[in-house]
């Protein structure tokens, strides 16, 4: 660890990995819902277990970006962080105010929490993703603004670089879309119309700027290939990332009301998405094929590739599965969509943020890298996680395909009820992937535990 400050990144990791575990589980009780339709209920109906699904994965990967930053800051601008103290504060409120947000979701009726925490003085839940109460919000704000400040003022104190001014413009990006979530006009079309202006510009819009600027970090530090090589590649990724990503929202408008030529625009540029994640896969693996030497940690290079891979496969090849309107008439809000989205998220921001944990936790804990048999099960997690979602993702596809026919093609439709009995046999295969993915979990968590030496490692 070459900056004391960067011992700040530490608590954010494991917070990240903690509510990571709380999102599989709760995962794997909304599988069983689909299957047992009452399966905890009423304790946990499926609507509370799904807020907590989603809201859990926003918030660790928040963590998991905020993290990063504080570890990879001080290196690139090669100066302490402008405030260790104001992280570290901010790290307990930020758990804090998410642990009690989950735990309203459990432990109190929607309504009654709606009411409790302003909502009729500014009414914002409600809405997929943006269930959290009108102080959580307020809260994520301070945090946020906090954080960029924190994170700003180091930049400028110190050296300037590609790696942390995209990465800056991603952080302050997911910052100001954030904003939007606090407008939810009366009108259903402008709702929806704005509603993705969080969802998709965060996901498909400065979350990619993050995503590039860590593993561009991470494959500098394992491959020691030039840095001005990999900010060639980075200048290139993030203007395709932008440009298809920005007006590709409009894949989201073909059907909410808005006009046709959204159809046009949002089918064409979606279209184009695939290629920044094609490009950063070959981004990965050509600057490993480049590398000048083996750096001992290879676990952190695997997850590195396998972000590329996982990412093109989940946010490009199956978001271009049902991107294309007359495809997405038949198509969209059925299992398809469940497909792509446990792909996209787990190949793109989940991977990429496992892959910083990996290269930084061995380092603040004072190695190089994990000793070998760490590095084994890490990689033994790696397989079991990345395949299980393969096989989730596949099982869910087969369910949309089938669903599709049967509930919007058939010449003899079924009701969305009737449709579901028939596509149960795919919900139990991706419910026993769940649980060979939470397996491989554990295992991730086990080589934390891992004892042993690592021999010759140079960091």
């Amino acid at each position: 660890m070459q900056y004391k400050s960067q011992a700040v990144a530490m608590p954010y990791f494991i917070a990240a990995i903690g509510l990571f575990v709380g999102q599989i589980i709760f995962g794997l009780i909304m599988g069983l819902q689909y299957i047992i339709g009452d399966f905890l209920f009423p304790e946990i109906p499926f609507n509370v277990a799904r807020m907590v699904h989603t809201n859990l994965l926003i918030v660790w990967l928040l963590f998991g970006f905020m993290g990063a930053a504080y570890y990879l800051i001080p290196e690139e601008t090669e100066t302490e962080l402008f405030s260790p103290k104001l992280g570290l504060a901010m790290f307990w409120i930020f758990l804090v105010a998410g642990a009690a947000t989950i735990l309203g979701y459990l432990l109190v009726d929607y309504a009654t929490l709606a009411s409790a925490t302003g909502n009729d003085i500014l009414a914002t839940m409600g809405r997929e993703f943006l269930e959290q109460p009108l102080l959580t919000k307020i809260g994520i704000v301070v945090v946020a603004l906090a954080f960029l400040f924190n994170i700003t003022m180091t930049v400028l104190k110190g050296r300037k670089t590609v790696i942390s001014i995209v990465l800056l413009m991603g952080l302050w990006g997911l910052a100001i879309f954030f904003l939007f979530s606090f407008y939810n006009p009366v009108n259903l079309v402008r709702d929806k119309f704005y509603w993705w202006w969080v969802v998709h510009l965060w996901v498909e819009g400065v979350w990619e700027l993050i995503m590039a600027s860590m593993l561009a970090f991470v494959l500098i530090k394992v491959t020691g290939v030039d840095r001005e090589v990999i900010e060639k590649w980075l200048y290139v990724i993030i203007t395709l990332a932008l440009v298809t990503g920005l007006i590709g929202t409009g894949h989201h408008y073909f059907w909410i009301g808005t006009p046709e030529y959204w159809q046009w625009w949002g089918s064409i540029f979606s279209a184009l998405e695939p290629i920044p994640f094609f490009a950063m896969t070959v981004f990965a693996f050509n600057m490993v094929n480049r590398r000048r030497r083996e750096h001992p940690n290879q676990a952190a290079v695997l997850w590195a590739l396998g972000t590329g891979v996982m990412a093109f496969l989940g946010a490009g090849v199956w978001g271009f599965l049902h991107t294309l309107a007359p495809v997405n008439f038949y198509t969209h809000g059925s299992q398809i969509t469940a497909a792509h989205g446990h792909m996209a998220f787990y190949g793109a921001y989940v991977m990429v943020v496992l892959t910083m944990i990996s290269y930084a936790m061995p380092i603040l804990r004072g190695r190089a890298a994990n000793p070998g048999k760490a590095q084994v099960l890490e990689m033994w997690s790696f397989w079991l996680m990345t395949i299980a979602m393969v096989f989730i993702t596949l099982f869910l596809t087969a369910a949309g395909i089938l669903q599709v026919w049967l509930q919007r093609v058939s010449d003899t439709p079924l009701s969305f009820m009737a449709a579901q009995d028939q596509v149960m046999l795919f919900y139990w295969m991706r419910e026993w992937a769940g649980v060979v993915f939470f397996i491989g979990l554990l295992v991730y968590l086990a080589s934390f535990f891992a004892k042993g030496e690592l021999k010759g490692a140079k960091s």
